[in-house]
């Protein structure tokens, strides 16, 4: 697999769903098509295509998941090859050229190539139109491109997804980590392509530990599936305070977190009450330091949110801030007692 050609997101209000990446995200509507049994609409932003489908086909997902990714589709050279690999492997056949991966999220193949025809790439199972140049609100762009997505999966599955996408769709691992914060704690695995454009993070809980937010979402998506997927960004403190702007809600971070932030990353281009004005999170591997910040979900059953995630040299994915965050309410909670 190359890359992900497009995100296909199964959505219960489609207008709406459309309206929050469109006026509040900054993606174009690039095409759509409309049929009995289901309305899709093609967004465009820098690298990233997101294909927002609702009606009657999405039905059985939306009533088992609530609104969320779907599917996920991959690109790739030889799409027979692809297939007989994936169904060696354990993958199911869904469709002509559509296979099964985590839960009920599912992986469509598309050919490679470049996109520079609005339509390729796209599933072509569906009459594609079009869309007239509609600008939005957004005077610039923030989003460039897809730079992971985080995969959540129950206790003691981890392992066994892992194998899956290395033996199905020819990822590799890339790092792994076990997280503890407080009485809470959760394992990872970070599997990648060899293109680098293909990036999951894989979490599962573990069980023997106090429920966290982990346990909450996969209990409200009833299984496995896409918490978010993280958007690479040139300026993260800009695009928060413009997205902010039009609306979107971000989570807030406690004071305390800035207050041990440099003693914590060390030098920061940035200056701390910048980020926390804008309530971002830093954090720093061997190689660099990230920057990050997550939406609040905008739909009803909290089963899907955004990250915007700007790199300055890092290659990790921010888990040191899942501790800090702690440590900081922590402190708050303990000097305002």
């Amino acid at each position: 697999m190359h890359d992900i050609a497009y995100l296909e997101f199964s959505a219960t209000d489609h207008t709406s769903a459309v309206d929050y990446l469109t006026r509040s995200f900054g993606f174009t509507e690039a095409a759509s098509c409309e049929e009995p049994h289901r309305s899709s609409t093609l967004l465009r932003q820098g690298d990233v295509r997101i294909v927002v489908t609702s009606g009657p086909a999405t039905e059985t997902y939306l009533a088992a998941h609530g609104d969320g990714i779907s599917d996920i589709a991959f690109s790739c050279a030889d799409i027979p090859a692809a297939l007989a690999r994936a169904e060696a492997a354990g993958a199911r056949r869904l469709g002509p050229a559509t296979l099964s991966g985590f839960g009920d999220v599912r992986h469509t193949l598309v050919p490679r190539g470049p996109h520079t025809d609005v339509h390729r790439g796209l599933p072509d199972d569906r009459p594609w139109v079009t869309a007239p140049s509609r600008p939005g609100p957004a005077t610039e762009d923030f989003v460039r491109e897809l730079d992971h997505l985080a995969v959540l999966v129950p206790h003691g599955t981890l392992h066994d997804t892992v194998r899956f996408y290395e033996d199905a769709y020819d990822l590799k691992q890339y790092s792994s980590e076990y997280v503890e914060v407080g009485a809470q704690a959760m394992d990872s695995i970070v599997v990648r392509s060899g293109s680098g454009k293909v990036t999951f993070t894989i979490i599962e809980p573990d069980a023997t530990r106090q429920s966290g937010q982990v346990d909450g979402f996969l209990s409200r998506n009833a299984g496995a599936g896409v918490q978010h997927p993280a958007f690479l960004v040139d300026d993260v403190v800009a695009a928060v305070r413009a997205l902010r702007a039009r609306g979107v809600r971000f989570l807030t971070t406690p004071d305390a977190y800035y207050q041990a932030l440099t003693e914590r990353v060390g030098h920061l281009q940035e200056t701390i009450d910048d980020l926390r004005d804008t309530h971002v999170l830093a954090d720093r591997d061997e190689w660099g330091y990230l920057l990050q910040l997550f939406t609040e979900s905008p739909y009803e059953r909290n089963t899907m949110f955004f990250e915007l995630i700007q790199r300055r040299g890092a290659q990790g994915f921010g888990a040191g801030n899942i501790k800090a965050l702690y440590e900081s309410v922590e402190r708050e909670r303990v000097s305002g007692a």
